[in-house]
């Protein structure tokens, strides 16, 4: 993959694992498209406005990300980025740490930002 084209999605990535971080909804906003099609570890379909909503009301509290094995691929006019993430937080209150491995995919909205069109999670083994 071209250097930059990988360096950018890096960014966007780091910028999503701390938005994560810190609820930032107004950057999480940005980073998702209006789009999103989003299967979690439980087999439910999420979209932006869940996944906003859950951060924004306090549902989803993250407390730590660790993130290895990341790998980005070019297909067409969009960026496939894999990752696995060990992730301490709680959700509706009940605390959990996990290892996930998740699937995004960027692409570039109109306006030329790169934006998450869709993701997919699993729990590993």
């Amino acid at each position: 993959m071209h250097q930059d084209l990988q360096e950018q999605i890096n960014h966007k990535e780091n910028q999503l694992k701390q938005a994560m971080l810190d609820s930032n909804v107004a950057l999480l906003d940005e980073l998702l498209s209006p789009d999103l099609i989003f299967t979690n570890h439980l087999g439910h379909i999420m979209h932006k406005q869940d996944d906003l909503g859950a951060h924004q009301s306090g549902l989803l509290k993250i407390e730590r990300i660790e993130t290895s094995e990341q790998q980005f691929q070019v297909a067409g006019d969009v960026i496939i980025v894999t990752v696995k993430a060990r992730i301490l937080g709680s959700f509706a209150g009940e605390s959990n740490e996990s290892d996930f491995r998740f699937t995004r995919i960027w692409q570039q909205s109109a306006a030329n930002q790169w934006q998450i069109i869709c993701a997919h999670s699993c729990l590993c083994q």
